[in-house]
């Protein structure tokens, strides 16, 4: 729910579908399947390719960012790949304009892997009580060299948009036989990654409602 894809490569393109491929015993019914449609072999200036989650800031006063109490937080997810390699996942904060990113690794091919990374908690740059974007997370599948050119941000600092996604290897849109699948994204206060959090569908749905709702006559 409320995943985003980004797409400027201008002529890169994939498929995007639910998929019943699943970690076995995990509790997963389905997944997000991307499939690359139309190739782009080299991306070029600030070409990036991924996909966003965005957070209002009203669900995330327990960080507790700007303070000297900052929690860490640990963002948990399931991936599988026929990419192997180094994956960057960059954290955004719109409102004070800081970032830091994180690094995970495919090692082999269409294999579910688990993946848990942590975050350090930012004393410096606080979090808006509102409904305003206050941190997103990229998970990036693709990027050009003006996103990757810098230093990687591994602490949070003002942005610069070279350090972005420093560590990427990957580009998923090389060839039209590349696929990725993501499962059971969870983010939670802490250094710990706890079993994921089944909801049941109609609290799943009534949460839905906040962003979209239809009424049919």
């Amino acid at each position: 729910d409320r995943f985003k894809f980004v797409n400027n490569t201008s002529t890169g393109a994939v498929d995007i579908e639910q998929s019943t491929t699943v970690p076995a015993g995990q509790g997963f019914g389905s997944s997000l399947k991307v499939s690359t449609s139309t190739a782009k072999a080299t991306l070029t200036g600030t070409n990036e390719f991924g996909i966003q989650q965005r957070i209002e800031g009203l669900n995330l006063q327990v960080l507790n960012h700007g303070t000297s109490s900052a929690s860490k937080a640990t963002l948990s997810f399931w991936v599988r790949s026929n990419k192997t390699g180094t994956y960057v996942v960059w954290f955004y904060k719109e409102g004070s304009n800081r970032n830091i990113q994180r690094q995970f690794t495919i090692s082999s091919a269409d294999t579910w892997e688990k993946k848990a990374l942590t975050i350090d908690g930012d004393t410096s740059g606080s979090i808006a009580n509102d409904n305003s974007n206050e941190l997103e997370f990229f998970i990036v599948l693709a990027t050009g060299p003006d996103r990757s050119s810098g230093t990687a941000a591994t602490t949070w600092q003002t942005l610069d948009n070279a350090d972005r996604y420093v560590g990427q290897t990957v580009n998923i849109l090389d060839s039209t036989s590349n696929n990725f699948y993501l499962t059971g994204v969870q983010l939670e206060v802490g250094e710990q990654a706890t079993p994921f959090e089944h909801r049941p569908f109609s609290e799943e749905l009534a949460r839905c409602h906040r962003y979209a709702y239809s009424i049919q006559a």
